[in-house]
């Protein structure tokens, strides 16, 4: 696949779908995911419609924190495979016609990456400034600022009395120093490397992170830990906007590829620096929609009491800054995310097929490129786990200390990891209902939702749900509306009801969800001309009154705007 010869933004027509190595297929019975397992699976992403994958890391790592923790960006981690693999991977994705981007990590590496082993070893070492090392006056941390995963953010260093490195995420995860132009550079050609390998981009972990304020001051506290979070010294921060652009003009600028930030913290006022004409990025993620379950998406145990209108109000507000500067992506789980129909919807009696399909359909046709993570398409739910042993997950153990730290009994700490670990979106992939759900022939490295999986592959009608979206969107007349047409949210609704049309000066369709428990009534001041897609088997329409279901959603044809 000639990469260059596409057309330009070529990234707004594509259907993303997001693999979780270790958990999607094991090709050798090791009970872990690897490259040949995704080949071997390559017909049925194919036959599901979608047009890129993003692999989340594959790279050499100790596996602390699942891949994101690399120590070698440019060889393969041995569990997945090899170089060749890879390759095999990429050549045959583009017999279907299928693009590949990976992951990239550069706000930290691993510690047993080469550079931090170097830093270690020689104190003079050109190594130490490609890493964050303080000294402190009184053998206390340099500061008191906590780590996303918990704990303070600096970890001593062994043998140097006095002496910690940063650490924005795990210990085992230290910070690179991005002030440094020489550290900077060995980045910019690593990525370019890649690029030249035929990859179609990249999904950018962390990248607002990349720059900390140089005062490295202490914050007020907002803990029983007495310490404060990071992401106020070390998200977003004046001076980023230098690193990003120079990332952009020596990498990704110089190729047709696509990009999407990782972007929590940026504000709505800075969406033209990050995805306008000239931005850092094709697009980005706003998280702002997706962490309405935690108070300021911060520890788990803040939850939130939030409606679906505030919600609906989140996307609409969302939807409306990025079309204003650019091009989203949209998403309703990923692999820090649990699972959507768990979170998502509320009523007990619809968190299934119905509540799953509800789901898809009101956020697929959103104005942007979907992306849809695994197994979001078989409608797969929450782990029930009630031990925290079993999990897995770094942060799904801190967020369970914290939690006790705060006063919270065990079984309060325990639902806040089962409602928010990011476990819920690793459990492996459920190809079938027998042993192991068809994943592996031997125990998987983490427990499956259910050893003999009832939500799998076979017979699903969310998967047939969604092929039928992905058909619309890709290769049916309503193809150009669909992806380019004009995004504009409805108003004049009953409440939890997501109403929106897409307009591209031919078409006007509309996009009506029940997210309510009842049936509700929408009237319309048009015609409709035709039900393109729906939730539910029959739909009541008299006159101009649409009747939907609870968790009903459709998609139909306008005979000209909403009113």
């Amino acid at each position: 696949m000639n990469l260059r010869e596409l057309q330009d933004n070529w990234w707004k027509e594509e259907v993303i779908y997001q693999i979780y190595p270790q958990s999607f297929k094991d090709s050798n019975g090791d009970g872990i995911g690897d490259i040949q397992g995704i080949i071997n699976e390559l017909n049925y992403l194919h036959q599901l419609g979608i047009t890129t994958i993003w692999i989340s890391p594959i790279f050499s790592s100790p596996l602390i924190d699942n891949g994101y923790d690399i120590s070698d960006y440019e060889d393969i981690n041995p569990v997945f495979g090899t170089n060749d693999d890879l390759d095999r991977l990429i050549a045959k994705a583009d017999e279907l016609n299928i693009k590949i981007i990976l992951d990239l990590v550069v706000n930290h590496s691993s510690d047993e990456h080469i550079w931090f082993k170097k830093a270690l070893e020689n104190k003079n070492s050109k190594y130490r400034n490609y890493y964050i090392i303080k000294e402190s006056q009184d053998g206390t941390p340099p500061n008191n600022w906590r780590s996303i995963f918990g704990g303070s953010a600096w970890e001593p260093i062994d043998g140097e009395k006095n002496t910690y490195y940063l650490h924005t995420f795990h210990k085992k995860q230290p910070d690179l120093n991005w002030e440094n132009d020489e550290l900077r550079n060995e980045i910019y050609n690593m990525i370019n490397r890649w690029l030249e390998r035929g990859i179609a981009g990249f999904r950018i972990d962390s990248i607002t992170f990349i720059k900390k304020d140089q005062d490295f001051n202490n914050l007020p506290s907002d803990g029983a830990d007495n310490l404060a979070n990071i992401k106020h010294k070390t998200r977003n921060r004046p001076g980023i906007s230098s690193f990003l652009s120079e990332l952009n003009e020596k990498t990704f600028k110089k190729y047709n590829v696509m990009t999407v930030g990782e972007a929590p913290g940026v504000p709505y006022s800075q969406f033209n620096d990050y995805i306008g004409k000239n931005g850092y990025f094709n697009m980005i993620f706003d998280f702002k929609p997706a962490d309405i379950d935690v108070e300021n998406g911060s520890e788990w145990f803040r939850e939130s009491n939030w409606t679906y209108d505030e919600y609906i109000n989140l996307v609409k507000i969302s939807q409306e800054a990025l079309q204003s500067n650019g091009w989203g992506a949209n998403f309703i789980e990923n692999h820090d995310q649990p699972r959507a129909v768990s979170k998502l919807i509320k009523d007990s009696n619809f968190k299934n097929d119905i509540g799953a399909k509800a789901l898809a359909a009101s956020y697929f046709f959103l104005r942007g490129t979907p992306f849809i993570y695994q197994g979001q398409e078989l409608g797969m739910t929450n782990v029930e786990w009630d031990d925290i042993s079993l999990f897995n997950d770094i942060s799904s153990h801190d967020n369970y200390e914290r939690a006790l730290l705060e006063g919270f009994t065990s079984e309060q700490s325990i639902e806040f990891v089962q409602n928010r670990s990011r476990d819920n979106g690793r459990t492996p992939f459920p190809w079938t209902n027998e042993e192991y759900g068809g994943f592996s022939s031997s125990k998987p490295w983490i427990a499956m939702k259910e050893k003999y999986p009832r939500i799998n592959t076979t017979n699903n009608t969310v998967l047939k749900f969604y092929q039928e979206m992905i058909n619309l969107r890709q290769h049916s007349h309503y193809r150009n509306v669909l992806i380019f047409g004009e995004i504009k949210f409805i108003s004049n609704v009953p409440n939890a009801v997501m109403a929106y049309t897409r307009e591209d000066g031919n078409k006007v369709i509309a996009s009506l969800t029940n997210f309510n428990s009842k049936k509700v009534e929408i009237t319309i001041n048009n015609t409709i001309d035709e039900i393109i897609l729906n939730t539910h088997e029959g739909i009541s329409i008299e006159e101009n009154i649409i009747s939907l279901e609870p968790m009903q959603s459709v998609l139909v044809e306008l005979g000209g705007n909403w009113s």
